[in-house]
């Protein structure tokens, strides 16, 4: 497989989307679904096989950890090669690290019951949302953790909104900085975003950095460099 800067896994050639979805196999599990994302030369690779290897290194990672900083725990993760430059995976690395610091900065919760959660609600949310769906993954990911720690359901009232705060919050962010896919970019504002709204509105402090800085732009073909907030000074 190859990761190249963001491309085919099977064969490194450029990612092509399509508007609407069509009849497409996997070329690693043989499964037929529909589509909308190829490469240049055809392969498609199906969100279970993209991301399966690397959602388990990123609980495992979590399960074990005792850091306070999310942003630091992601791109120790991130460095991983189970985490592509962009991918589905994602939206389950940016829950789980919230989950793991806001347990460790003192927050009340059952980690390994949660990081469960939090896998089972991820696992539904498929590649592409931030283009396909107008709500990146890494904001709903965010989402799932509050809801997690806050006891949101759909039946709740004051959870049910400081939830859906957050996630309009980052939405907001990312959509300042516009386009095109990044999941680092909007991984690391999703990230900010829920440690300082958490702060805010329980009282539990994460650490962050003083400035996040990206170190993976050599992987992703489409980064926008100096108009990302997280590129290196």
């Amino acid at each position: 497989m190859s990761i190249g800067n963001a491309n085919c896994l099977i064969c490194g050639a450029p990612i092509v989307y399509a508007q609407e979805a069509h009849e497409v196999t996997c070329a690693i599990c043989g499964k037929v679904e529909m589509g909308r994302c190829t490469c240049a030369e055809g392969h498609y690779v199906c969100d279970g096989c993209h991301r399966a290897k690397g959602v388990d290194f990123v609980m495992e990672t979590c399960h074990a950890s005792d850091s306070t900083n999310p942003i630091e725990l992601a791109q120790s993760i991130m460095r991983d090669k189970s985490i592509y430059p962009n991918g589905p995976e994602h939206h389950s690395l940016v829950g789980a690290v919230l989950l793991t610091c806001y347990r460790n900065a003192g927050g009340d919760i059952d980690l390994d019951a949660a990081l469960d959660e939090l896998r089972s609600r991820s696992m539904q949310v498929p590649g592409g949302t931030c283009g396909f769906w107008g709500c990146c993954g890494a904001a709903v990911s965010a989402g799932q953790y509050y809801s997690i720690i806050s006891g949101s359901t759909p039946m709740t009232q004051d959870p049910w909104a400081a939830t859906a705060r957050l996630t309009s919050n980052i939405i907001g962010r990312l959509a300042d900085v516009g386009g095109p896919r990044c999941c680092k970019r909007t991984g690391f504002a999703a990230i900010e975003e829920a440690a300082r709204y958490t702060a805010e509105t329980t009282g539990i402090a994460m650490e962050l950095p003083e400035r996040t800085t990206c170190t993976f732009m050599a992987n992703n073909a489409e980064c926008r460099k100096r108009d990302c907030p997280f590129f290196p000074v």
